[in-house]
């Protein structure tokens, strides 16, 4: 899931030397946070999160596939 979500992320950015993507691993769920340049960040949640949500959407479904529960946060 990761390197799916660092694919999508640096399609969409301008920097993308500086995306870094952390996985933590719960009890019953992965947490995936994403952190880019501070210029960047605005491209990847997009006008009212549509493009959040819609990255969000794309790993939940790769992750249903695989039997995991995935959450992306985007951090500041």
């Amino acid at each position: 899931m990761k390197e799916l979500l660092e694919y999508i992320v640096s399609q969409l950015v301008d920097h993308p030397e500086e995306i870094r993507v952390e996985e933590r691993a719960g009890d019953d769920e992965v947490v995936l946070e994403v952190k880019v340049a501070p210029s960047d960040t605005g491209k990847i949640i997009g006008r009212q999160g549509r493009i959040a949500k819609a990255l969000r959407t794309v790993v939940k479904a790769a992750a249903v596939r695989d039997g995991r529960r995935v959450t992306v946060d985007i951090l500041d």
